[in-house]
């Protein structure tokens, strides 16, 4: 198996594909080529993991239904439905 030139979606830049990178691919089990040179992959994965972070999330105040602490929740509360603390929310799993 020779090394391979292929095209990055993102930039348009060429990059080569080793014959050791092929192996890697092929032992995980992947069946398709990459599709982003090294650089575009590792920005990617940064923006990915730190959109994951949840830092910048909207948070909303609310009530828990079951022993009334104040609370913050990811999602704008619903009057008609309960909402629980992380506490409470565990125990009830």
């Amino acid at each position: 198996m020779a090394d391979k030139t292929l095209e990055c979606k993102d930039c348009g830049s060429t990059f080569t594909f080793t014959e050791a990178e092929q192996d890697f691919y092929r032992e995980k089990g992947f069946e398709n080529e990459p599709q982003r040179c090294p650089d575009c992959r590792r920005a990617k994965k940064l923006a990915r993991n730190s959109s994951a972070s949840r830092g910048d999330r909207e948070m909303f105040p609310a009530t828990c239904a079951e022993c009334g602490q104040e609370t913050m929740v990811p999602f704008k509360p619903n009057p008609d439905k309960p909402v629980y603390c992380k506490d409470c929310y565990q125990s009830r799993k």
